[in-house]
């Protein structure tokens, strides 16, 4: 899992970035949107818990949290929005899926094709890569007064199947089923480790390694992806190293 691991780091860090930009909140609301279409009940309803959870992982006012609730009830106006999922090919053929929530498929897809095109790659048919992929929850703990050993003892007692240390060290990441994902994040919690994001990913079955030029391209492409307004996650099996890291960033 370690290039999930990269990535997912890189979008760790860059949403504590982006929480200062009203645009992660928009896609946060959104998500409790669809995810209260289900009930708006927390406790009976995994998905809203997890969303919401996630929601205040950001530090979204409760305000905009109950309005996006609200937007999902059988009372609210999101009938309009749905979710789709979009697959497509990055720089050196690396495996792209974009998940989205939108009001309109056709600006949607537009927007993304654009960056696909100008990023070096493209979009693809359904199933062209998403079998590559595999839903998991992943908990990022914060490495600061944790000891990696403690978090796996307790994650694998409550369900997770994987702990590990992030390649950079700022964070230990717990591995879940999907369904367990807030069951495990509450012991976490509740066992006194500092859970700092606890999330939905679709994990890539295998990675691919790049040379650093067309990996830096890949990069700034998903970061292009991320950044649109219709899109709620990027998923890639693209590696990242720290070099690369550095040469995007520069």
């Amino acid at each position: 899992m370690s290039g999930h691991s990269k990535w997912s780091s890189i979008k760790h860090k860059k949403g504590k970035i982006d929480a200062k930009r009203g645009q992660l909140f928009t896609k946060l609301a959104r998500d409790i949107t669809m995810a209260a279409r289900g009930g708006v009940d927390p406790e009976m309803n995994a998905s809203l818990r997890l969303a919401i959870s996630k929601a205040k992982d950001s530090n979204m006012p409760h305000a905009n949290i109950e309005r996006a609730i609200q937007r999902g009830s059988r009372d609210g106006d999101a009938d309009n929005l749905e979710e789709v999922t979009y697959e497509g090919y990055g720089p050196g053929g690396t495996a792209v899926l974009v998940d989205a929530v939108t009001d309109n498929r056709n600006r949607t897809v537009a927007e993304l094709r654009l960056v696909f095109s100008r990023g070096g790659g493209n979009l693809a048919e359904n199933g062209a890569v998403a079998w590559q992929f595999e839903t998991m929850g992943v908990i990022h703990v914060s490495t600061v007064d944790s000891d990696p050993d403690e978090v796996q003892l307790v994650a694998i007692e409550v369900g997770a199947f994987d702990v590990e240390e992030s390649t950079d060290g700022s964070a230990i990441e717990v591995y879940t089923q999907p369904g367990s994902t807030e069951s495990v994040r509450e012991a976490l919690t509740s066992a006194g480790f500092k859970v700092e994001s606890a999330d939905l990913a679709k994990i890539p079955q295998n990675n691919v390694e790049l040379e650093e030029a067309t990996a830096v391209a890949t990069l700034r492409m998903l970061e292009r992806l991320d950044d649109l307004d219709d899109v709620s996650k990027v998923h890639s099996n693209a590696v990242f190293t720290d070099a690369v890291l550095e040469a995007a960033a520069g």
